[in-house]
């Protein structure tokens, strides 16, 4: 008789159905996902105060709370200052920012001159892969990733695959009578015309400061607005020009056209978690929940995502949902 034989007689028919139980039950951690939370863990996730942060908030949210995360939203807090404040004062955990504007607008340093390691030469348009997709190594987010790693306690997540870049734009029908393209075309005429953007544009380095100082541009005033009527007040004709982002569905929606950085001012925007490493280190399967986003959703992708929020009044957690079950990860 074996060893085993011996104990399960021992055991009795009460031991042994609980000595098989425990045989289940370890079978089934052994095989348990290894991306499921951990008991208790609960993640707040913020966002900044414009549709796109908003979409990207909730899938963030969302990945984690099927992956078994307690997920409080801190969805709309505000601009960059304020919501990189909640996180780095653990009033937030996680949110999607931006690799220029980390380089740029947080850590008030300068774009690198060196271009990206394996990138190829369309790369550094702003339609260009994200180098999490194209294998490369973007020296911006390599630089961000050990700053906020070494000054904050924070780490920079994979990129998600887009890169939302800064742009200026103007309605059609004005860009044509004016001749206007690029950016530098505005030299002659900014005198005479009305610029508007968020009051975060105004005053950041990659912002209007900047851009006026390389272009040398001087429009005839300029107006702060909140991200949600920058748009509005540019088709009604309150201003004719604005900064826009990239990504935004409003862009074709409304008929605009944007202007061609052509002196390259501004820098690549690509999107990732960041995340508090105090949360990595208490559970860090949040890194696996979150970077199954990683290269899946390019520039014309997450247009399209704000377009379904800001064009057809969608709600940002229903498109969020639909995109993360059309990806199986839901």
């Amino acid at each position: 008789m074996t060893a085993l034989h011996r104990t399960m007689r021992h055991l009795g028919r009460h031991g042994r159905a609980l000595l098989v139980l425990t045989s289940v039950v370890a079978m089934m951690a052994a095989v348990a996902p290894a991306s499921q939370a951990q008991d208790g863990t609960t993640v707040t996730v913020g966002s900044k105060d414009f549709t796109e942060q908003v979409v990207v908030g909730e899938l963030l949210s969302l990945l984690l709370e099927d992956a078994g995360y307690t997920v409080e939203r801190q969805l709309n807090l505000g601009g960059t200052a304020i919501v990189h404040q909640a996180l780095v004062s653990g009033e937030i955990d996680t949110y999607v920012e931006y690799t220029g504007t980390g380089l740029l607008a947080i850590l008030n340093m300068q774009i690198p001159a060196t271009p990206m390691a394996g990138a190829t030469p369309d790369m550094a348009s702003p339609s260009a892969a994200t180098p999490a997709a194209s294998g490369g190594t973007d020296a911006v987010y390599e630089i961000v990733s050990q700053e906020y790693q070494s000054q904050f306690g924070i780490q920079w997540l994979d990129p998600l695959g887009f890169n939302n870049t800064y742009t200026l734009a103007m309605r059609q029908e004005q860009a044509q009578e004016l001749g206007i393209t690029k950016i530098s075309d505005l030299v002659g005429v900014a005198g005479d015309l009305r610029f508007g953007a968020t009051q975060e544009f105004l005053t950041r380095p990659d912002g209007l400061p900047g851009l006026t100082q390389t272009y040398g541009l001087e429009f005839a005033e300029s107006q702060g607005m909140d991200p949600g009527i920058t748009y509005q007040a540019l088709d009604t004709e309150e201003v004719d020009v604005i900064s826009a982002f990239a990504t935004d569905g409003r862009i074709p929606a409304l008929g605009l056209v944007t202007l061609e950085d052509d002196l390259g001012f501004f820098p690549p925007y690509f999107a990732a978690p960041v995340v508090r490493q105090e949360l990595l280190d208490q559970d860090p399967q949040v890194r696996e929940v979150l970077n199954q986003l990683a290269g899946l959703i390019d520039d014309q992708t997450m247009a399209d995502l704000n377009a379904q929020v800001d064009s057809e009044g969608e709600e940002a957690e229903d498109v969020a949902r639909a995109f993360l079950e059309e990806q199986g990860l839901l």
